[in-house]
């Protein structure tokens, strides 16, 4: 199953670097395949973060998540960002194999996309595009 996955810094927090956000990559990345979930495509904004990645029959979505998001946190307080966090709640969207390459262009343009759309209305309009009924956004968007 190929998963589009989305989630933030705590509070919307403007921490990923641009001085860092390669080897932030690169290192989840690394977890990604030790959770025998090979990332596909990765990039992110100071406030978020965009990943494609193959799911592991072996491995629960919510547990690779977990690790991903403890991993990087703790990574990222070890490069000298003390205060960094990501939110608790995350997206993720099932993608069709033949629209693969789509989701794949829809990540790599992420620096133009939010030159006009915030984190919030792209976030609520994939909501709306998957059809999304159990969607609680006091869950998403954590204070």
């Amino acid at each position: 199953m190929y998963v589009h996955a989305i989630f933030g810094t705590t509070g919307r927090v403007n921490t990923i670097k641009p001085e860092i956000e390669e080897k932030l990559h690169s290192y989840m990345a690394g977890i990604f395949k030790n959770m025998n979930s090979p990332a596909i495509k990765k990039n992110s904004v100071p406030d978020h973060i965009h990943i494609l990645f193959k799911l592991s029959k072996n491995h629960a979505l919510a547990k690779v998540m977990e690790e991903v998001k403890k991993s990087t946190s703790k990574w990222m307080k070890e490069h000298g960002i003390i205060k960094f966090t990501w939110q608790i709640g995350y997206g993720a969207f099932s993608i069709q194999y033949n629209k693969v390459e789509i989701v794949i262009s829809y990540i790599e343009n992420q620096k133009e996309h939010h030159k006009e759309t915030c984190f919030k209305q792209e976030f609520e309009k994939l909501i709306k595009e998957n059809q999304m009924v159990d969607y609680n956004s006091n869950f998403f968007w954590d204070r």
